[in-house]
């Protein structure tokens, strides 16, 4: 059987800012109607060099070639003028870009926007554009497309912003497809959803895929071949079988010995149940349709009914999919929404006082999803450790305050011997997971007993995710901590939990040990979950 040909053929691409290669002489290439996937984490380059091809890394220098058989003859993109190069955009090469929701305008409708670029790339009325815009909504699995095509990208969920994002850059059926980073916002059931879309258009249009990602197991279940990234340069290339079942360089090991891994200590049968919930529910007021909304709001339950214990030295992990209630859920645990039932720390039950509950908020401190945006930008790293401290240990001195800074700053690994001036440094001094470290040093520093998680990885990269874990396993086993962990990840909970609770659409659907829940799943709502993640 012959290859197909050769549809992007890079040689030696160099991509620089202010005179620095950030990507330094890549090789690669794609034939017609294949998936190649480029990997590495974030910094490697990889996401500059998809935008390069297209000229829309801004301030960058380019050299080399990347030779794209256009259906009228070879072009070395490279070498093309801004004007000719939108003539490519959207209609040889079109790109699929991370995050849907700061990629679309939110002053326009889904098909507005879908219609746009077929008025402008296929010259067709505007009538035509619309109907070929709810056409393309259908294409991408999206229910009710004429109604969506109507809907602002603020009215949809996740994965239906990325299928609109899909459905647009198919518009004129380009030849390649840049996907960056498709999937890495989406729950792990619509992660699938989206791979299986883009292969069955993938096969049924003839294009092919360059995918953009740092997730090696969508890697091992969608792409062709790989090629592996590391600071700028590609340091291993082949098909994802070979490079998967024998992979030669140092970095692609790396990475593949990065999925997360179980070391949890046994719990004490004896062990103190340090937070409870009873029976606890969570509702929120929503407009009515109609003339009714005028007159009164309706509420909607985004928790029912939820029982579970946390014993100490125990991590109970919460899964399910965006809007399933676990972050909800875990508010409801920290006593900072209103709630109905039992919530109690150490056999005390929130009062919903502030001043009563101090005691309470010491004993329970959070860690949230992204660390950029929940630690001040503003404050120096001794500041942002040490905040609670002002609140909960006044009577210590400025010395003994900074002391505690220290030390909770080297328990998670930053010393002032490998960051000299770190306590006046700021957050946006720090790489990602070197933020989730000061987050987790900020919780430790007032020695509590439960650390609520909150997809504590799910912005980091394999290599960092698996460090924080690391660092998390080892805390536990030497204080003795406690862990609610909110997360939509199967594999961080396996790799974390000694028991799980499955939530689905605001109930607990199943709950138990991890061996007995994940090894025979007893709602279907579980099993479907554990397929999609495997």
């Amino acid at each position: 059987m012959n290859p197909s040909p050769v549809l992007l053929q890079v040689e030696q691409l160099r991509v620089s800012f202010d005179g620095k290669d950030v990507v330094q002489g890549v090789d690669f290439m794609i034939r017609t109607g294949e998936k190649l996937a480029l990997v590495g984490e974030s910094g490697s380059g990889k996401t500059i060099t998809a935008l390069s091809l297209l000229g829309l890394a801004q301030g960058a220098r380019t050299s080399g070639a990347a030779h794209f058989a256009t259906a009228s003859g070879a072009v070395d993109l490279l070498e093309l003028s801004e004007q000719q190069l939108r003539g490519i955009r959207g209609q040889d090469i079109a790109m699929v870009f991370q995050e849907p929701m700061t990629a679309l305008n939110p002053l326009f409708t889904i098909g507005e926007q879908i219609a746009e670029v077929l008025q402008e790339k296929q010259a067709v009325s505007r009538a035509e554009a619309a109907q070929m815009a709810i056409n393309l909504i259908a294409d991408t699995g999206i229910d009710d497309p004429a109604r969506r095509a109507g809907a602002y990208p603020h009215q949809l969920s996740g994965g239906q912003r990325q299928r609109a994002m899909i459905a647009m850059a198919l518009a004129c059926s380009p030849r390649l497809l840049l996907a960056d980073e498709p999937t890495t916002a989406l729950d792990v059931s619509v992660r699938q959803q989206i791979l299986d879309l883009l292969a069955e258009l993938q096969v049924r249009k003839g294009m092919a895929i360059l995918l953009i990602t740092h997730d090696l197991h969508l890697v091992r279940r969608f792409a062709d071949r790989v090629a592996v990234m590391e600071r700028g340069h590609i340091v291993e290339q082949g098909s994802v079988g070979e490079v998967f079942a024998a992979p030669q360089h140092r970095y692609t090991r790396e990475l593949l010995d990065s999925l997360p891994v179980r070391d949890v200590a046994p719990l004490l049968p004896d062990a103190p149940v340090v937070l409870e919930l009873a029976g606890v529910g969570v509702d929120y007021p929503v407009a009515r349709p109609g003339w009714r909304g005028w007159f009164s709001r309706g509420r909607f339950a985004a928790v029912q009914q939820v029982d579970f214990q946390l014993r100490r030295g125990e991590t109970l992990g919460v899964v399910g999919e965006s809007g399933s209630g676990k972050s909800t859920l875990a508010l409801a645990a920290l006593g900072l929404v209103p709630y109905a039932g039992d919530v109690k720390v150490g056999g005390v039950a929130w009062t919903g006082r502030s001043r009563a509950d101090v005691i309470l908020r010491k004993k329970v401190q959070v860690v949230f999803q992204d660390p950029f945006s929940s630690l001040s930008p503003r404050l120096t790293v001794e500041e942002l450790v040490g905040e609670g401290l002002d609140v909960h240990c006044p009577g210590i001195s400025r010395e003994q305050r900074q002391q505690r800074v220290v030390d909770a700053l080297a328990t998670v690994g930053i010393t002032e011997t490998q960051f000299p001036g770190m306590l006046e440094r700021y957050p946006h001094q720090f790489s990602g997971g070197q933020r989730q470290r000061l987050a987790i040093a900020r919780a430790l520093v007032l020695e509590p007993e439960v650390l609520v998680l909150d997809e504590p990885t799910s912005a980091l990269d394999v290599t960092l995710a698996q460090q924080v874990l690391r660092l998390l396993q080892g805390l536990q086993k030497s204080r003795g901590l406690s862990y609610l962990l909110i997360t939509h990840d199967v594999a961080v909970v396996e790799a974390m939990a000694h028991r799980v609770v499955v939530m689905h659409q605001g109930r607990a659907v199943e709950a138990g040990l991890i061996s007995d829940v994940f090894s025979a799943p007893q709602h279907p709502y579980t099993a479907k979950l554990l397929a999609a993640s495997r």
